[in-house]
């Protein structure tokens, strides 16, 4: 059901929904999209993972000596590494996006509240692209602990697979060894590692970030004028739910991140070694540059992702949205 608002000039439509749209525009351009949001906000994800994965602050001391140091040892390079095997995760997106859209529109057809909606979906496509991505994501975090210059005190904490960068070896040569050594130490259930603490970290990530993103979209079109660009609304509204979720749940990347990187047994093993070593600041642990990473991939993303609804639009409903 389409969700139109009444406006002194005309209706228009505030959600552009699953069926007003061009399929066979809105995926490649969906997947352009993403990379390029991906590739431009990866050295942001390295960093967040690195600062997450370390003991205290022995290599770093927060993001921006994560930063300097990485591009003083490492080079520029370094703040790329296991980009390409990340980058995978485009084509999860897709999936995602239409778990997402899909979930949506069959609730959409029972009537169910917005807010409800978002979230339920959310949740529902997260699971979906974490069922994709995982493997991956495990791949790219090893991949991103190498190369880390010997730190008096850091040991191999950053690195427990204890594989060094050989700089002889294509980035190919170097994703297999790494891949060869995971099967080696855990076997095929290795690429799984921490699956259960991804969905427990992502899955009330994405429910809440879509549910708020709803939540702050309603609440600024009530209190904006109706002359203010909807597109802006909605970039805004992405940004505050960006915030808002990564505070709620960064606790639960960090042991997601711990439990993939540093093969540790359980979740409650990771809380309580986490706590144990953090205590409060465990809430806070790598939060700059995950708040950083979130409200610049949210903002970069709705725009992204809204533009391209927009665009993609049949031609029937042009009309009716707004930019």
């Amino acid at each position: 059901m389409a969700s139109i608002v009444e406006t002194a000039q005309q209706p228009y439509i505030k959600n552009i929904e699953w069926h007003m749209m061009d399929k066979t525009k809105f995926f490649p351009l969906s997947m352009l999209s993403s990379f390029t949001v991906r590739c431009a906000l990866y050295p942001l994800t390295l960093i967040k993972t690195r600062l997450q994965i370390q003991k205290h602050n022995n290599m770093y001391s927060g993001m921006f000596d994560a930063y300097g140091k990485i591009l003083r040892y490492e080079g520029f390079s370094g703040l790329y590494r296991g980009f390409w095997i990340s980058s995978v995760q485009i084509f999860s997106g897709v999936f995602y996006v239409s778990t997402y859209e899909g979930v949506r529109h069959v609730l959409a057809q029972k009537d169910v509240d917005t807010r409800i909606r978002a979230l339920v979906a959310g949740g529902a496509a997260s699971i979906v692209g974490q069922t994709i991505i995982v493997p991956f994501d495990i791949l790219s975090q090893h991949m991103m602990m190498m190369g880390i210059p010997p730190v008096k005190g850091a040991k191999l904490e950053l690195n427990p697979l204890g594989i060094r960068e050989d700089l002889t070896k294509g980035k190919f040569a170097m994703t297999t060894e790494v891949m060869r050594q995971i099967l080696r130490t855990d076997g095929l259930s290795g690429f799984y590692r921490g699956y259960t603490a991804s969905l427990c970290a992502y899955v009330p990530n994405s429910a809440l970030w879509w549910a708020f993103y709803q939540f702050y979209q309603d609440e600024l079109y009530r209190l904006l004028p109706s002359w203010v660009s909807h597109l802006l609304i909605q970039t805004i509204a992405g940004t505050f739910g960006g915030f808002t979720t990564t505070i709620i749940t960064n606790p639960l990347d960090v042991v997601r991140a711990r439990l993939q990187v540093q093969r540790m047994a359980s979740m409650k093993l990771a809380f309580r070694e986490l706590w144990q070593e953090e205590k409060f600041r465990m809430f806070s642990k790598g939060l700059s540059a995950r708040l950083i990473q979130s409200a610049t991939f949210s903002f970069s993303i709705i725009l992204g992702y809204e533009t391209i609804k927009r665009v993609s639009v049949n031609d029937e409903y042009k009309a009716y949205v707004r930019w």
